[in-house]
């Protein structure tokens, strides 16, 4: 199965210059834990998790509605290619331990998102044993690296 198969493909962005706050409110309105950070060119440049805004924001004491997206934002963004096959996606999950993986096209384009919760609808398609594999491995204490090079 292909990443473009089981990924969700409407995805909300902000730019670097965007306030956390901002960022905050869009990821509450549409029911997200994690939104893309893109340039103008929809290229991905970093990504914004609902923890990162909690660590890096709130519990040092930064003000939301004045911080950018760029000061708090993970910059070394594991991605996937959308034509990928599904096993690459979720080796590079386990491997880094992250529950959300940009897709990007050939251009480095954010065009879709691929979760745990994707692959959990896919799991008869995927294979259960493989998700279950997955999902074991990205919560394990034992996992190399946070991000990926």
């Amino acid at each position: 199965m292909k990443i473009n198969e089981c990924m969700c493909k409407d995805v909300c962005f902000v730019k670097p210059d965007c306030k956390v706050y901002d960022a905050a409110r869009i990821m509450c309105e549409n029911h997200i834990g994690c939104i893309p950070v893109c340039n103008d060119e929809k290229n991905i440049v970093g990504i914004l998790t609902d923890r990162d805004i909690l660590l890096r924001t709130v519990a040092v004491d930064k003000d939301t509605k004045t911080t950018p997206v760029s000061d708090i934002m993970t910059t070394n963004v594991c991605t996937c290619g959308y034509d990928q096959e599904i096993t690459e996606a979720e080796n590079k999950m386990a491997k880094y331990q992250i529950r959300r993986i940009p897709v990007v096209d050939k251009c480095n384009q954010v065009v879709g998102i691929l979760t745990l919760g994707d692959l959990a609808r896919k799991d008869k398609e995927i294979g259960q044993q493989n998700v279950c594999t997955t999902i074991g491995n990205i919560c394990s204490c034992e996992g190399t690296v946070k991000n990926c090079s």
